[in-house]
């Protein structure tokens, strides 16, 4: 079973940048998509970004495109969510989920990490 721990989050000004990651533990866990979704207070979760296992291909939530960068580097099972010009909209926790190719829903999520913008 793969888990997975984010790390990164915390409070930066309106306009900054931030990286998540989200390191993943068992040794398949480069064969997952690996997912980033957040959710503000009082909102529900909302899909931002995911990536396949090999990197190639990325999808990206609704009118997200272009505010996040999502990558990953599989010799460290380890995804990075970049985040550009933040707004403060985009106060929120950030979980990092996984599931393999064909599933259709993800199946292991991390803890989730905050992060806070400040205007």
């Amino acid at each position: 079973q793969v888990q997975l721990v984010e790390s990164g989050g915390g409070l930066v000004q309106a306009g900054g940048s931030l990286r998540l990651s989200c390191a993943a533990s068992g040794r398949t866990a480069s064969s997952y998509t690996m997912g980033w979704f957040r959710q503000a207070p009082g909102k529900e979760r909302e899909f931002v970004v995911a990536i396949t296992s090999s990197g190639v291909s990325t999808y990206y939530g609704d009118s997200l495109e272009g505010r996040f960068t999502i990558s990953r580097d599989n010799p460290k099972n380890t995804v990075y969510l970049q985040m550009n010009s933040r707004k403060r909209e985009s106060t929120a926790v950030y979980y990092c989920a996984a599931r393999t190719a064909f599933a259709a829903r993800y199946g292991v999520w991390g803890q989730g990490t905050h992060v806070t913008v400040a205007s």
